[in-house]
């Protein structure tokens, strides 16, 4: 799809939003993950399409697929450029090159339950997480591109969903 119906659709949606408010709320798709055995895990969405995990062969997995942290970076990256590309839309700019980049660093101790020798605990998740973007759109200022990217990332669901957490409510069966 074009930018100017990217642009047409975007404006329709929020027409529509504009006039209804609640509208704009629905469940998110759901994501469910089966064991696979050993530290494998196939993931499926509503829609059938599927994604396989699976952890370093460091501490058990047999790396036949991408982790499930590279699964966030890689929804942040993903959602960062498809945002971007939703304002280069309505603002009228063609974008010739877009990527973006996610990295983390992460302490391998949390995922294992090892507290520091001081017995608080390491966290699980990435200590710190980085975005980087490169974008490029004939005839438009560096600086007009700068304000643009910066200016998506309160609107990207998966920016936000890093930087701003949520509890999650954890629901167990337990089978016989």
């Amino acid at each position: 799809m074009g930018t100017e119906q990217i642009a047409a659709s975007m404006e329709r949606v929020a027409s529509v939003l504009r006039r209804k408010p609640q509208a704009g709320l629905s469940d998110d798709s759901v994501a469910s993950a089966r064991w696979e055995g050993g530290l494998r895990a196939s993931v499926h969405s509503d829609a059938g399409h599927a994604v396989q995990t699976d952890m370093p062969a460091e501490i058990g997995g047999e790396a036949g697929a991408v982790t499930p942290g590279w699964l966030l970076r890689a929804g942040l990256a993903s959602c960062a450029v498809t945002r971007i590309a939703m304002a280069a839309a309505a603002a009228g700019i063609t974008l010739q090159t877009l990527e973006a980049r996610a990295s983390s660093q992460s302490d391998a101790r949390g995922l294992l339950g090892i507290a520091e020798p001081d017995g608080s605990t390491v966290p699980a998740g990435p200590l710190t997480m980085a975005l980087h973007v490169r974008i490029a759109a004939s005839g438009v200022a560096a600086e007009r591109l700068r304000a643009l990217v910066a200016s998506t990332t309160g609107c990207s669901p998966v920016t936000c969903a890093v930087e701003q957490p949520l509890p999650v409510a954890l629901h167990i069966d337990v089978l016989s």
